[in-house]
């Protein structure tokens, strides 16, 4: 008998052999829904026969519930109950150390610690792909003298590679340290907590050059054997400096910071390796350069520092491997098989039939021919108001659809508030709760417990869309993309992972790294705002389908308007760009790579100068002629800045202003601008009141943010006298104010001037959410109030102590004594986010800002008191600090009760250690 044209991917998983779990809730077996007859939709019958009637009877009132449509075959022959797509065999699994003895990280060429061995199999990875072990067992990699540059498609097990070389140089050489540099503060906390749970309880290596740990020189030997893995981003807790360091995992600019100052400090000699992740951001018009100057340096050093550099978009791995003179390692190598769709007027088209042929009757105008291509599903229309546009229809029947069948689906929507609106919207086309197993309830109800009691209070639309097994996720990557809080991305993160959630709403900002693999990953619409994504962006939303260990398969939709239609088909062919140098006159990053040279003395002669820009990627792209141009107008510009000196013998000195930019991790731009504001606040600082202290505290990256100047007119109205001279003093002029407030033009931003004025309006803006922050209003009574996302304000309280920490540096280095004295007075609140009488108390983890507050209204005033507290004394407290809440009933009340007696056992334990630590202090000073 002819073999059907199609197969599906449960006929293809129930072929294969597996031996993973699956997370996504319990996968109905394969019996239970093949015998779909012709021509009936997918999952028609999943549900047995005998439930239909009585669900028919709940839902026969239609009370305005939302169902999601069906999708049905229209293919010839059998019909398909899961995902047409074209008959193809899927390759043997990948080969075991049985028939490779190399694919086992236990074998002896890998060296590597049985510990560390034990601690991967324990989260599941037993064995590495052959491609990883090709490239680790490269000549010279293992062993840290060759760099190296690698490309493996999302999900391909590119970062263990480099997982390997890194903790490989830590281990066996107790002298040497890494540091791995990761483009967002998501990415970082996420590898924080992955290192952390592979190095644990691994020790280095107690000898070096045939001379143990104790015959070392006092300033070689490590501080403990244990391997110490400390993140380092804005808005990090961490006091850990250079020293107490194995591992420094950093974004792009603490990286560079850091190795600035070991340059500075001459212990640079310390850093034995360099990743480089996502090393395709050298392309990012904003930060790209900063990953490049820092590896630029590293290569003028000459020193042993092995630089390893990664990504799943590179094209141009040659010239990358050339500039920093490293192997190169290309894989499309892909565990789990990804299918790839076009979804357009309810139909789903395969893109590897479909693509060209839609770009070319594109191209002449035409409409497709159903005879040349035809869609191997339909949407059906949907008579509901809410899903009567196809491309809402068709993403939200496809989610639905995925979670039915017990697997989870990902969205990626264009921004938060259409996250938010597509969760609703996705969760009233879910199952009614009476269809849902009561365990799972259970769990669900778990989660919004956790969600409720986060400091900022449970958000009213995960309310409403947890208990149907749907939620949003705000990745917050960015300093004014942030939505969620951290607390809130971790629970719904964690919720999903073990499949309590099984469908969730994303920016696209997910895509860039955090671990959520999903079963079906759907895109609604091509769009990020206004703009076509690029086709790197788009491979790395589809490659958060399908996961090995999560999921056997994987399926993406992309899913567009026929408007689209034309530039997505030219998007699915599209080539990935290829990586350039950042420090090209218009993205002016080579004005910031001379300062820091010349100012950490690295270079401070023209020929010096010159054999460093041969070490950086422009070199290998730009025309030397036109290169040598622009490092001579580069450093004149640097010169009449006032940055840079230069004296008659040809030599480059840094300013005390140059220096003060650098030690603040500022742009040169950004330090010229500093220094206009801080010189004039010397001139005439505002001290009786707190408004100018808070205005110099908020970061620059605020000024990207938009102004609600309605908002901002009312908040200016209520200033005291003290507020409004520090208004007029750093120019804000409230009649402009009132007048953008009247009307809906935009802050005009052609020429400098105007640039640097709006700098300020959108500084001081913030500024007034960082005073309320910092006089104990909750961090979602500020977002109310100022009609921003929660996750924007919590991420303003986090960078904010960084970058008032650069403004300390910057008086310092300048010499402005006074300044940096009044800054420093404040500094503790910043970070408690409280008023002077609660700075004790906030330093106890969970007792921040209103939680002191309450806490020492109720008699809990000091460290002590907290510490010879009963842990459910607390409880009460803890309470009244959290934010209203609706009424829950008996059974959820005692499990919020219990919630928060677990974290008052967590703060009493807290003060406990911390007031013993500050008891040991006082008997030291004494003695």
């Amino acid at each position: 008998m002819a073999q059907p044209r199609w197969t599906t991917t449960l006929d293809i998983v129930n072929q294969q052999q597996y031996n993973t779990k699956p997370l996504h809730g319990i996968k109905r077996l394969h019996s239970e829904i093949h015998a779909i007859s012709p021509n009936k939709c997918a999952f028609q019958d999943i549900i047995p026969a005998q439930e239909v009637s009585k669900r028919q009877q709940l839902h026969a009132s239609g009370k305005n519930r939302i169902e999601a449509s069906t999708i049905c075959s229209v293919t010839s022959g059998p019909d398909i109950p899961n995902n047409d797509r074209p008959s193809r065999q899927i390759s043997v699994s990948t080969p075991g150390p049985s028939q490779n003895p190399l694919l086992s990280l236990s074998h002896p060429r890998y060296g590597l610690p049985v510990r560390l061995v034990r601690n991967l199999a324990s989260l599941g990875i037993n064995s590495i792909y052959p491609w990883q072990s090709s490239c680790l067992l490269g000549r010279g990699l293992l062993n840290g003298e060759k760099n190296l540059v690698y490309t493996a498609p999302t999900g391909g097990g590119k970062s263990l590679v480099a997982d390997i070389l890194m903790l490989k140089k830590v281990v066996e050489d107790p002298t040497k340290k890494a540091i791995l540099v990761l483009p967002y503060v998501a990415l970082v906390q996420e590898k924080l907590k992955w290192l952390r749970k592979i190095v644990e309880n691994v020790e280095k290596s107690v000898s070096y050059e045939n001379k143990t740990s104790s015959q070392l020189p006092a300033w070689r030997r490590p501080h403990s054997n244990s391997v110490r893995v400390v993140g380092f981003f804005g808005g990090s807790k961490s006091r850990a400096s250079w020293s107490d360091v194995d591992v420094a995992v950093c974004t792009i600019e603490k990286a560079n910071a850091m190795v600035n100052t070991a340059i500075e400090e001459c212990t640079i000699n310390d850093l034995g390796i360099v990743i480089l992740d996502e090393l395709h951001m050298i392309n990012d018009d904003h930060r790209g350069y900063l990953m490049e100057l820092m590896a630029s340096k590293l290569l003028s050093l000459e020193r042993s520092v092995q630089i390893v550099g990664m990504s799943a978009t590179l094209t141009n791995t040659e010239i990358l491997a050339k500039w920093l003179d490293a192997k190169y390692y290309n894989t499309k190598y892909v565990p789990v098989p990804i299918e790839e769709y076009l979804v357009y007027d309810l139909s789903v088209y395969p893109v590897s039939t479909s693509s060209a042929f839609f770009k070319t009757a594109s191209q002449l105008n035409s409409a497709p021919s159903l005879a040349a291509v035809s869609p191997t599903r339909m949407v059906q229309t949907s008579e509901h108001n809410e899903l009567r546009n196809p491309l809402t229809n068709a993403v939200v029947s496809l989610a639905v659809e995925t979670a039915r069948a017990g697997y989870g689906a990902l969205i990626f929507c264009s921004g938060r508030q259409a996250c938010q609106s597509t969760a609703s919207l996705v969760s009233e086309a879910m199952p009614v709760l009476s269809d849902v197993d009561e365990k799972m309830l259970d769990r669900r109800k778990d989660v919004i417990s956790e969600l409720r009691s986060v400091p900022s209070g449970l958000d009213d639309t995960l309310d409403k869309t947890v208990m149907k097994g749907v939620a949003f996720h705000h990745a917050g990557l960015t300093f004014h993309h942030a939505g969620l809080t951290v607390e809130e991305r971790d629970i719904v993160a964690e919720a999903y992972d073990k499949g309590v959630i099984s469908v969730i709403v994303a920016t696209c900002s997910l895509a860039a790294g955090i671990n959520l693999p999903a079963r079906r990953v759907i895109l609604q619409g091509a769009r990020m705002g206004r703009d076509l994504i690029g086709p790197a962006m788009l491979r790395q939303m589809r490659g958060r389908a399908g996961r090995k260990g999560k999921d056997e398969i994987g399926e993406s939709y992309l899913c567009c308007q026929k408007a689209d239609l034309e530039e997505v088909t030219q998007l699915l062919e599209a080539e990935l760009p290829m990586v350039e140098s950042s420090l090209t006159p218009e993205k002016r990053g080579i004005k910031r790579a001379l300062l820091e040279v010349i100012t950490v003395r690295l270079a401070t002669h023209m020929a010096a100068i010159h054999e460093y820009v041969q070490r950086t990627l422009l070199y290998h792209s730009m025309d030397r002629a036109s290169l040598d141009t622009m490092v001579s107008n580069t450093l004149e510009e640097l010169i009449e800045s006032g940055l840079v000196t230069v004296d008659t013998f040809g030599s480059y000195e840094a300013t005390l202003l140059s220096q003060a930019t650098v030690a603040s991790f500022l742009t040169p731009e950004d330090g010229i601008f500093l220094h206009g504001e801080l010189r004039q606040a010397l001139r005439a600082f505002v001290m009786d009141g707190e408004m100018h202290i808070f205005y110099t505290f908020t970061p620059l990256y605020s000024s990207q943010t938009d102004i609600n100047w309605p908002i901002f007119r009312r908040e200016m109205e209520s200033l005291d006298e003290s507020g409004l001279r520090v208004l007029e003093f750093v120019g804000v002029n409230p009649g402009l104010v009132n007048r953008m407030a009247n009307s809906a033009r935009p802050l005009p931003e052609t020429t400098p001037s105007e640039i640097r004025t709006a700098r300020v309006y959108r500084r001081f803006y913030a500024a007034l959410q960082l005073r309320d922050l910092c006089n104990e209003t909750p961090i979602h009574v500020v977002a109310r109030r100022f009609e921003v996302p929660r996750g924007f304000v919590q991420t303003l309280a986090q960078i904010c102590e960084g970058f008032a920490a650069g403004m300390i540096n910057f008086c310092d280095k300048m010499g402005w004594g006074m300044l940096k004295a009044a800054l420093e007075h404040m500094i503790d609140r910043l970070k408690a986010g409280a008023k002077a009488d609660l700075l004790e108390l906030a330093k106890i983890p969970f007792v921040k800002s209103r939680t002191a507050r309450v806490f020492w209204e109720n008699g809990y005033k000091g460290m002590r008191t907290v510490a010879e507290a009963e842990a459910k004394d607390l409880v009460p407290i803890l309470l009244l600090a959290q934010p209203k809440k609706s009424r829950l009933d008996a059974e959820e009340e005692a499990k919020y009760h219990q919630k928060l007696l677990l974290k008052a056992e967590i703060i009493v334990g807290a003060a406990n250690r911390l007031w013993e630590r500050q008891q040991q202090i006082e008997i030291e000073a004494d003695l």
